[in-house]
């Protein structure tokens, strides 16, 4: 349904938002913005639910119209419907990268194991660690003449190489440039790091440790700062090895192993530009 047909039977039933949200569940905010086109890809089962309401199946042709198309009340610029959400049309778990592709530009999510998670706004505090880790392993890299590459989010890093997962991780380094096919990163980076949140901290200590061991990151760190700590998962690249685990404070100069220690990212320094 476009938002002139919405618009249109609104207006024919004589409803009121609050009436609307009443009749559909749907919060009255959310309709309002819907209506007023400051939401421009509303979720699939929120269309849904305003089309039961709005336009009943057997609902009469507007007067002197043979049908919708005619009335004008379709192909219109303002179509909401052709860029709808699939999130809702299948139980979690099902989803793929189809999916995925055809979520709102706006919103950002992760798909793992065909289960979407939608992902909120990074505070500044989020976005400051990431880009200063960014900044010390980059500059470490570039006196080296190293070959890796370091992203920060967002980017796309399909981690199992199938249809059912693809994250976004904060920080990465990435050795095998061939990974890179610039829609994203095909397969697990060496390096992922996650700047825990409280929206995002059971998946990122649960979910994504055991998806990021199993799909071949050789080190995934998450910081917390919140209690001011660093988890250090070392994952074991054969079955003589055992996965390690380190916790590290905010003041501590932190080894990377995948450089055998050589870089150190020093947290201090990160602790002092996020008091400044």
């Amino acid at each position: 349904m476009t938002l002139s047909q919405m618009q249109y039977y609104k207006q024919q039933h004589g409803y009121s938002y609050d009436q609307l949200s009443q009749l559909t569940g749907i919060p009255k905010g959310t309709i309002q913005k819907i209506f007023t086109g400051v939401t421009k890809s509303p979720r699939y089962d929120t269309l849904q639910a305003l089309e039961r309401v709005l336009k009943p199946v057997n609902q009469d042709k507007p007067a002197g119209f043979a049908d919708d198309e005619q009335a004008g009340l379709i192909n219109q610029p303002d179509m909401v419907c052709g860029a709808a959400v699939p999130y809702g049309q299948k139980k979690q778990g099902e989803y793929t990268l189809e999916d995925y592709y055809a979520l709102p530009e706006d919103k950002r999510y992760e798909l793992i194991d065909g289960v979407l998670y939608e992902m909120t706004v990074p505070t500044t505090v989020h976005q400051i660690i990431a880009l200063q880790m960014c900044y010390q392993i980059e500059r470490f890299i570039e006196e080296r003449e190293g070959n890796c590459m370091t992203y920060i989010a967002p980017v796309d890093v399909q981690l199992d190489c199938d249809d059912k997962t693809m994250v976004e991780p904060d920080v990465i380094i990435l050795c095998d440039r061939s990974k890179d096919i610039n829609r994203c990163i095909y397969g697990a980076p060496d390096f992922v790091a996650e700047v825990l949140s409280k929206s995002t901290r059971r998946k990122d200590i649960g979910v994504k440790t055991y998806k990021y061991s199993n799909a071949g990151v050789r080190e995934y760190w998450m910081i917390d700062p919140k209690d001011m700590k660093v988890i250090v998962y070392t994952f074991a690249q054969n079955d003589d090895a055992e996965d390690t685990v380190s916790i590290f404070e905010f003041q501590d100069k932190i080894p990377v192993g995948i450089y055998n220690g050589e870089l150190k990212i020093d947290f201090a320094k990160i602790s002092k530009r996020l008091e400044a």
